[in-house]
């Protein structure tokens, strides 16, 4: 075991933190912003870099994961540096893979959740979520969790409330959990109000320059505040307050259209619904997946046993790739997988996408959702949003383009496809000549 002093002299409550995973396996950690969660996060990874001797055959690995590579690297690579170059310690850094070697072999590395395909495989003794609001929904179960159990590893995940999302689910399980004495899962919360951290002067300007559900968020840990930024976080509250995202069973004497978001070597979204007479559309199931091609798919929805009706992909399905020569369209169409193309709106001057997100919020109101099976799906349209420009102190205009995009792009396609029919028909009819009798 290395012997080493590093410049970190954690305040009491980050103490708390450590000594919370010294005792539970996963911890969870829910705090106020400025409490100083990455440089925590930083220091507990090198710790566990250089506990112990790492065997030759396998250096302790142990990995910072943020929402994307580059957020990684900007908010926590500079912090992985200074933190290592303890004094006498020599290291080795690699910048190109933003990794930390150090002398017993152990090694601490960052990456991005964007790029899950980067995990796979991997093993892992120690993990960081930061944000972990931010990240695909099933970035731990799917791929880090297969990751960490063969050596018994361990995860902290941490953040600021966004939403009722997945952050959210596993802090409420960590709680229990706690209560129950399981040595797995341990929790700590931390807000604003009552860790006293911040000068009262900053927390009173915070107050008068944000809206209140972005500073309960922010500063008091609030989990029912909306996400910053949210595109259709008032649809959705709309929906569940009626009610509409609710039990909806399958009906089989209605067919399943389908509506995709295709990914290149990038998240596949696919909602899957049916639509009344009455003009209401039953949001029945939802599937996503990564780094999977069309055969991948054509099972998975063989294997819901729905009766299928139409399947709509957006205008690029007809693009050649270079190695095939063959269209997506013709790809998927080889497994039976027959596409319509989403139609496009007419030039306007929001811009196609914004027109599409026009489009779908008004087509929230004519929607029910099943909230089991298309929880993702509900989970991307909560935390697809737009950044904030902190230099101008606005919303940019362009959506931030993660792992939420995916299911909103497919809803948007969904949206608009149910839009267009409506246009063409009024177009047609103000196209009829009209005779006027004055007599």
């Amino acid at each position: 075991m290395l012997e080493i002093t590093m410049p970190f002299k954690p305040r009491e409550l980050q103490r708390r933190v450590h000594a919370l995973r010294a005792k539970y396996r996963n911890v969870v950690l829910v705090c106020h912003r400025r409490f100083g969660k990455t440089v925590l996060a930083v220091n507990e990874l090198i710790q566990s870099a250089t506990s112990r001797p790492a065997p030759a055959h396998a250096p302790l690995r142990a990995a910072y994961i943020g929402p994307t590579y580059r957020q990684a690297k900007a908010v926590a690579w500079d912090y992985l540096q200074f933190y290592s170059r303890a004094p006498s310690l020599p290291i080795s850094v690699n910048q190109s893979e933003l990794r930390v070697d150090f002398p017993n072999r152990g090694q601490v590395r960052l990456y991005g959740s964007d790029n899950p395909d980067a995990l796979r495989g991997l093993y892992l003794d120690d993990v960081a979520l930061d944000e972990y609001g931010l990240h695909p929904a099933s970035i731990y179960t799917e791929v880090l969790a297969p990751a960490l159990v063969d050596r018994g590893g361990r995860a902290l995940f941490l953040g600021t409330p966004n939403g009722q999302n997945q952050f959210y689910e596993l802090a409420e399980h960590a709680k229990d959990r706690m209560k129950h004495r399981d040595p797995e899962w341990g929790y700590a919360e931390f807000k604003a109000s009552e860790t006293g951290l911040l000068d009262p002067a900053y927390l009173r300007q915070a107050r008068a320059i944000m809206t209140a559900d972005e500073y309960a968020q922010e500063f008091e840990c609030s989990w029912t505040a909306s996400v910053k930024g949210s595109i259709y976080g008032k649809e959705l509250a709309q929906a569940r307050a009626e009610h509409r995202i609710t039990s909806v069973p399958y009906d089989p004497a209605l067919p399943v259209d389908t509506d995709w978001d295709l990914g290149i070597g990038d998240a596949m979204a696919i909602w899957l619904s049916q639509s009344t007479r009455g003009g209401e559309v039953r949001l029945i199931d939802y599937v996503e997946g990564s780094g999977e091609g069309f055969p991948y798919y054509a099972r998975i929805l063989n294997e819901r046993g729905y009766v299928y009706g139409r399947h709509y992909a957006p205008h690029d399905i007809n693009v050649r790739e270079l190695g095939s020569g063959r269209s997506r369209l013709e790809a998927a169409a080889a497994h039976g997988i027959r596409f319509d193309v989403t139609p496009r709106l007419h030039s306007t001057e929001r811009g196609e996408v914004e027109e599409g997100i026009h489009s779908a919020r008004l087509f929230f109101a004519r929607c029910w959702f099943d909230e089991q099976r298309t929880k993702l799906g509900l989970e991307a349209l909560m935390n697809y949003r737009r950044d904030y420009n902190e230099r101008l102190k606005e919303f940019k205009a362009t959506p931030v383009h993660d792992w939420a995009s995916h299911g909103a792009d497919a809803f948007r396609g969904l949206a608009v496809r149910h839009r267009v029919p409506i246009e063409a028909k009024k177009h047609r009819l103000a196209a009829i000549p009209t005779e006027w009798s004055w007599t």
